[in-house]
């Protein structure tokens, strides 16, 4: 990406967060269609399939990509496997890591023991970006109730960390608006999340929440860790 192709794309980015700081997931995602044709990827950790069905209603045939970090449950990538086979036109693009897990575990052991962050950047964070400097903007999942560190993402901002604009559609909504359009549409759930994962990640990371506990409190429990380094 030339220098003047990133500067054109942060000054439309910051136009567009303020024009659509309000904006609807289906408003959101049909600008990012319009704007960016071919050339934008939706993000996806296979939790649910709600961002994708929301992305196909602007552009059938659009790019998935899905994080192999070869640490995935076997219904995460069961659940990868099923989105493909309902939305047919989608790509999925499986961005894995430069060493396969025995190569790294054979280099450095357990890093997601005594160094996720180093195990995060090296199965994830770098992956993400080496796929993304394909493409002019990125569509995430990620949402304000969340986690505290979300509490202000907006519709639409320049991703300086990689270089390209982000969108994020349904950053407003709801863990009750989530729910109901799952409902509502029949939307694909990873068969984890009725067994009590209401955050999935990386199975070495990964634990049910206590009863009442903040849905991220299962990820990297113990551990003062509550992001993998995608979203900043």
């Amino acid at each position: 990406m030339t220098t003047t192709t990133r500067t054109g794309l942060e000054s439309l980015a910051e136009r567009a967060s303020a024009e659509l700081a309000d904006a609807s997931a289906a408003e959101a995602l049909a600008w990012t269609a319009e704007t960016f044709g071919d050339s934008w990827i939706v993000a996806s950790n296979m939790q649910d399939a709600v961002l994708i069905d929301l992305a196909v209603r602007a552009r059938s045939d659009v790019d998935v990509l899905f994080l192999e970090t070869g640490y995935h449950f076997a219904e995460t990538i069961g659940t990868r496997d099923a989105v493909a086979l309902t939305y047919p036109r989608i790509r999925i693009v499986d961005a894995a890591a430069e060493q396969s897990v025995a190569e790294q575990e054979a280099e450095f052991g357990l890093l997601n023991k005594t160094a996720p962050d180093r195990c995060c950047h090296l199965r994830k964070v770098v992956p993400l970006r080496r796929t993304l400097s394909r493409y002019e903007a990125w569509v995430t999942g990620v949402r304000r109730v969340d986690a505290p560190t979300r509490a202000d993402t907006p519709i639409v901002q320049w991703d300086e960390r990689n270089g390209l604009v982000k969108v994020n559609p349904i950053a407003p909504w709801s863990d009750e608006e989530l729910t109901g359009y799952i409902e509502a549409n029949g939307i694909l759930e990873n068969p984890l999340v009725s067994e009590g994962y209401l955050s999935i990640g990386c199975a070495p990371c990964t634990a049910k929440p206590l009863p009442g506990a903040d849905p991220r409190s299962g990820r990297w429990a113990g551990l003062a860790k509550t992001e993998c380094g995608l979203h900043g």
